[in-house]
């Protein structure tokens, strides 16, 4: 009897541990199931395992908060802007090329001394629409540096303190990837300067960063580089502007950076020989890079509709569609044209009918006064 009794406790043992451990697997495939961040972090092992790969090194272990940051990390292998993918700008991209890639590329040749020492601060600021972005991007292509997109969205979080942790992440992982850059675009809404109605953890964020960001500045074999984008830089913070060592200008482009941009974009493209660069760019004063890309995507359509229009009327069935031609652009010129003097005049025919209700206001405001005038 002693020894039955013995084995049914051995079994019922086995029995509670067996089901325990399967509750407790259950509950963790469960749980995983459940994540919200299940997804993030199976894209930020692909993106670890992309880089080390690139790198020839297995890439140290890194936390759950530089695992968030992992997601916005870009190979500079699979960025696809140059310097040649843009056109003008020829005397900034000759100075970034000096000052901010060539130590990026060859730091050997500037340890040296301190006058020399890699720039840590890259500020590029213009009106919206002139490349600032793709010059960014064009900067890691060509110093072959990991590039870091910090979305602001992603380093604030619901819970208390790790937004400044996430800070944190972005220049601890940038220091295991290095040569990396911190691309901010939009700076001011996350540097801009300090108000009261700032919140706290906005306030948090800021000095994290700049305390963080100063650590790396004293470090002289460090390569890692804030490179920020901006259309407001009188909004950003004096003490930020500061931190900026090395500050670009990105305006609108003259008549010879148009047309460089017009064959840039146009390259490859299948286009008449006989088209005036010229005179197009001419056309195209005030335009920002991105308007005359979209001014040429929609050239480009005007041989679509030349050939479906031909399909339809039972002509060309098998042709593909003709060259773009300068009549496609001066088209598109005068369409774009007539949209922006259509949007004026309706702008200017409401002002004049505020203008005009605000004047029989005045007038029914001041009747009232005359009338209680004549029964004093």
């Amino acid at each position: 009897m002693a020894r039955k009794s013995e084995t049914s406790v051995v079994q019922e043992l086995m029995l509670y541990a067996v089901s325990a451990a399967l509750s407790s697997l259950v509950l963790y495939v469960g749980l995983r199931q459940l994540d919200p961040n299940r997804s993030s972090n199976k894209k930020a092992l692909e993106q670890k395992k992309a880089i080390a790969k690139r790198l020839g090194r297995p890439l140290v272990n890194t936390n759950s908060y530089e695992d968030v940051i992992a997601c916005d990390v870009v190979n500079p292998d699979d960025i696809d802007v140059e310097f040649d993918s843009i056109g003008g700008l020829d005397q900034v991209k000759e100075a970034l090329f000096e000052l901010v890639i060539l130590p990026l590329r060859r730091p050997e040749i500037f340890s040296h001394g301190r006058l020399l020492s890699p720039q840590k601060g890259v500020l590029l600021y213009g009106p919206p629409g002139t490349g600032k972005t793709m010059l960014a991007k064009a900067i890691a292509k060509e110093s072959g540096a990991v590039f870091i997109n910090v979305r602001i969205s992603n380093l604030m979080s619901k819970w208390f303190g790790d937004a400044q942790k996430l800070v944190a992440a972005v220049f601890s992982l940038a220091n295991k990837l290095q040569p990396a850059i911190i691309f901010i675009d939009e700076v001011d809404s996350f540097l801009g300067q300090r108000r009261n109605s700032d919140h706290e953890a906005m306030t948090n964020m800021k000095t994290e960063f700049m305390s963080l960001w100063d650590g790396f500045t004293t470090d002289k074999n460090s390569r890692v580089m804030v490179l920020a984008a901006t259309n407001r830089p009188s909004e950003l913070d004096e003490a930020i502007l500061r931190r900026f060592t090395q500050v670009f200008e990105i305006g609108k482009p003259n008549q010879s950076e148009r047309v460089k941009i017009l064959k840039v974009v146009l390259k490859g493209e299948k286009v008449d020989e006989n088209i005036d660069y010229e005179l197009v760019a001419a056309r195209c004063e005030g335009f920002t890079g991105s308007d005359i890309l979209e001014l040429c995507k929609q050239a480009a359509y005007f041989p679509i509709r030349d050939l479906l229009d031909g399909e339809k009327s039972g002509k060309n069935s098998n042709a593909s569609p003709r060259a773009l031609t300068q009549a496609d652009l001066e088209k598109a010129l005068s369409d774009r044209k007539g949209k922006k003097a259509s949007r004026g005049l309706n702008a200017g025919v409401e002002t004049t009918i505020q203008e005009g209700g605000d004047v029989q206001n005045a007038i029914y405001e001041l009747s009232k006064i005359m009338s209680l005038f004549a029964e004093q």
